[in-house]
């Protein structure tokens, strides 16, 4: 099977199921990014991943992390990766939203 080939990765953390989804709004109006999936831990910080050209992802967590300023939150933590390393996949692939949604 061939591998997927990702031009970027940009990803957002933050706490709490309201500011993420704030956030991934943002990103998905703010740019041609496609909503890859996200991460839920049991301590409430919630991370959403995004991909698409660079710029794209970039200008996406601008408005992700914007977003979640404009609401009082704070984000802990936000990346824009060119280029990532096929190995990636292992960690993101495992946080696609369609293996996250019971069928």
């Amino acid at each position: 099977m061939a591998e997927k080939t990702r031009a970027a990765l940009g990803a957002i953390e933050t706490f709490g199921l309201v500011f993420v989804l704030e956030a991934a709004d943002a990103m998905c109006k703010a740019g041609d990014v496609e909503l890859v999936g996200y991460e839920n831990t049991a301590s409430g910080y919630i991370s959403i991943l995004v991909e698409g050209d660079v710029a794209a992802c970039e200008a996406a967590v601008a408005a992700g992390v914007a977003a979640v300023g404009d609401l009082g939150a704070e984000v802990y933590s936000s990346v824009v990766i060119p280029r990532p390393h096929s190995d990636l996949a292992k960690i993101v692939d495992r946080y696609q939203v369609e293996k996250l949604l019971p069928y």
